[in-house]
């Protein structure tokens, strides 16, 4: 078939129980396999699971029951809708933010603006469903609510999901032109062997002479035996 019926596992439980069609023919009819439709019938499968009538629910008749009923070979056949519903196609817009969390965007709206400076105010209106007025409200701090909002992570608010935040962080560096680089940080070698076990004497050779020579003008043989002569011994007379 090229369309099932709505809500396939219900409308299958539900004519497991009320109707003598054949496991095939309510699978064809269903979308599922017959394995999967005598696992209906047995208990085993689609448990708690309350069947959906399709008959009043618009996508099959009583006749057409019947006539499946009355041969096996019958090929159910859904009943066209009255009304075409046009399938909107996925937009670029703002993502749809459940009402439960619409009061989490602001939160959301300052943590980006602070931590990720970079991101345009579309990527921003993607992320966590908002309109570019609020965004220029939370940077202005003019927003009816602004001295109650706290920068907290969308991701963590369940706004948005980390693949999404960082792909907007990458594709918002690229085109600003400061791709992301880490700290540079200095290469670590092996201090040389030579280095790790020659001794610190040649510090102490170098003063060495220094003091030597400090020795040398302090006990100076010459200043000695200088200030000897200044003394004379007494003479036998005195």
């Amino acid at each position: 078939m090229s369309r099932a019926p709505l809500m396939p596992k219900a409308t299958a439980v539900w004519l497991v129980e009320n109707t003598a069609l054949t496991f095939r023919q309510i699978a064809d009819f269903c979308g599922l396999h017959e394995l999967e439709v005598k696992g209906i019938a047995d208990g085993d499968v689609a448990q708690g699971i309350k069947g959906l009538d399709p008959v009043t629910g618009g996508q099959l008749t009583r006749e057409e029951i019947e006539k499946g009923e009355k041969d096996a070979e019958y090929r159910l056949k859904l009943l066209e809708p009255k009304v075409n519903i046009a399938i909107q196609k996925a937009t670029k817009g703002p993502r749809y933010t459940p009402v439960s969390k619409r009061g989490d965007r602001p939160d959301a709206i300052a943590w980006l603006l602070r931590y990720h400076p970079e991101l345009p105010d579309s990527q921003i209106m993607k992320l966590v469903g908002t309109t570019k007025t609020t965004i220029a409200a939370i940077r202005d701090r003019t927003h009816w609510n602004a001295p109650n909002i706290k920068p907290v992570d969308p991701v963590s608010l369940g706004l948005c999901s980390q693949i999404d935040l960082d792909f907007a962080v990458q594709k918002a560096a690229r085109k600003s032109g400061r791709g992301y680089v880490p700290d540079a940080e200095p290469v670590r070698t092996l201090i040389p062997a030579a280095a790790a076990v020659a001794p610190a004497e040649p510090h102490h050779e170098e003063a060495a002479p220094h003091a030597k020579k400090h020795e040398e003008e302090e006990y100076d043989a010459d200043s000695v035996f200088a200030k000897l002569k200044g003394l004379k011994a007494p003479s036998e007379d005195e």
